[in-house]
């Protein structure tokens, strides 16, 4: 077996294991600390994994990808979930447990928390 032939199998098995090209929605949360402590954003990561871990949310219908920046630099943690496009701000511990519950649960956005809003064009 090839050099390449290993490398796209390890890819493949890597894609396999992450259930990737099967989400329902793609939660993005930026721990960087322009918009918040270095402190917040380790708490509000942890706060995520361990939530979605025992609401059965990992690795099912919702993917999470903890980033550097999302650029908004302010109010953060900054969160965003597609397809939907919703932007998060505040996405405290607290304010997380309510984005999961109620906009990945029960798909309804948390109104007093949404600071925009930029839904992926449908597909054709």
């Amino acid at each position: 077996m090839s050099k390449d032939d290993k490398n796209t199998k390890n890819l493949n098995a890597t894609l396999k294991a992450l259930n990737i090209g099967n989400y329902e929605r793609h939660l993005f949360i930026c721990t960087g600390t322009k918009c918040c402590s270095e402190q917040q954003g380790k708490d509000s990561w942890d706060y995520l994994k361990r939530r979605m871990r025992e609401l059965n949310l990992v690795d099912k219908s919702v993917f999470r990808t903890r980033v550097g920046c999302l650029r908004v630099c302010r109010d953060g943690p900054v969160g965003l979930i597609y397809p939907e496009g919703t932007w998060y701000k505040d996405l405290t511990p607290d304010h997380i447990e309510a984005v999961l519950q109620e906009h990945l649960l029960q798909g309804r956005p948390v109104a007093e928390l949404v600071i925009a809003h930029n839904p992926l064009p449908a597909k054709p």
